[in-house]
């Protein structure tokens, strides 16, 4: 049996529908990584496993308990699942101790001395046994973090819910906060982790979900989603793509408007000079070549590019596609007066394609 299922998963806020019709089956044992750029749902996601957010429609079992049904014990079935917040959400009025035992004595009847021998034991783990008695407020963030897990591994969940539980820190801290929770991965606890640290995420998932679109875009070993997405914004993301577009159906365009746009554009993602000036002088043989191939004199012009820069490889793609009759310039004779321009163009990228379909020419570029 699975240890969470859920099914048909909807929630909206007002006008803003944030997941519609979310499915998933998690295991008993497997951790999954949850990826997605700002407000996709991953945090309301994980929210709604507890009903801290209620779904429209849907159904989330945990353990074999719907939690979403009508009559549903809620509390009790909360227990099974431990949840660790962005920001530590400790008793600043407690000390540490009294931070971990209150929920253990209380909830599932533990004596006070056996709460505090097992926070103990769980305060070594993470290296704050000397900060047992200490309040919250002395704690840097990364040290309150660990307490913060360990107050919810008092209750001896099932599954541990993660949500984005480095981000509220110094980046000095991360790594600290980390480490407890590669520990915890060696020990095969359920865990589902909504997080930036992407190579975290490769280390310590089994699964890796990428949230887009209301849902669970894409899925798949952490292989699969970090080395060979497969859907566009998966890859858009992986590789932190960023865009630039531009259309011509004049033929006394601006030229400079356009070589203004492709600065602008290199300059705010950190490209160098030299590699805004390429792009800029590929971008106007090709307007000039295909302007002057594919269509007759006088004969109106359609030309749309897109300029892609990927972060990661620092890679930049310019596509172009433009209409007018079939016209392949990367077979054009090399070093002639006629196609120098084209000549140099194939020189200056890594790969040159063309194709034609549906009327239209697509250039593809890699620099």
């Amino acid at each position: 049996m699975s240890l969470i299922e859920v099914k048909g998963l909807t929630k909206s806020f007002g006008s803003l529908e944030v997941l519609k019709d979310l499915n998933l089956t998690v295991e008993e044992g497997e951790r999954i990584a949850i990826i997605g750029g700002s407000g996709c749902g991953k945090s309301v996601f994980l929210r709604s496993l507890e009903l801290l957010e209620e779904p429209d429609s849907g159904q989330i079992f945990i353990d074999g308990k719907e939690i979403t049904a009508k009559n549903a014990k809620v509390d009790h079935i909360r227990r099974s699942m431990g949840m660790v917040y962005q920001k530590f959400h400790l008793f600043s009025h407690m000390n540490v101790m009294d931070n971990l035992c209150l929920a253990p004595v209380r909830l599932l009847g533990m004596s006070r001395k056996d709460a505090e021998e097992k926070a103990m034991d769980l305060l070594r783990q993470v290296g704050l046994a000397p900060r047992a008695h200490d309040f919250p407020s002395v704690l840097s963030g990364g040290q309150q973090q660990r307490i913060a897990i360990c107050r919810s591994l008092m209750m001896e969940p099932k599954v541990l819910l993660f949500d984005e539980p480095t981000s509220a820190l110094d980046p000095t801290m991360v790594g600290e906060v980390l480490a407890v929770i590669r520990m915890l991965a060696k020990r095969s606890l359920t865990m589902l982790i909504v997080t930036h640290e992407m190579n975290f995420a490769r280390e310590v998932a089994d699964r890796v979900l990428f949230f887009a679109e209301k849902g669970i875009y894409e899925q798949g070993k952490p292989e699969e989603i970090f080395d060979a997405p497969k859907k566009p914004l998966t890859i858009a993301f992986i590789n932190k793509i960023k865009h630039f577009s531009y259309a011509i159906n004049r033929r006394d365009f601006d030229l400079m408007k356009f070589h203004g746009g492709i600065q602008t554009f290199g300059e705010k993602y950190g490209l160098k000079n030299n590699q805004i000036m390429r792009l800029q002088l590929c971008c106007e043989e090709m307007v000039m070549d295909m302007m002057e191939n594919c269509y007759e004199a006088g004969e109106d012009v359609s030309l749309e590019f897109t300029i892609t820069y990927a972060e990661s490889t620092k890679e930049s793609n310019i596509t172009l596609l433009c209409g007018g009759k079939n016209y392949n310039p990367f077979t054009q004779i090399e070093d002639d007066d006629i196609h120098l321009g084209i000549t140099i163009l194939k020189k200056m990228a890594s790969s040159c394609e063309h194709e034609f379909s549906d009327g239209r020419n697509k250039i593809s570029l890699c620099l």
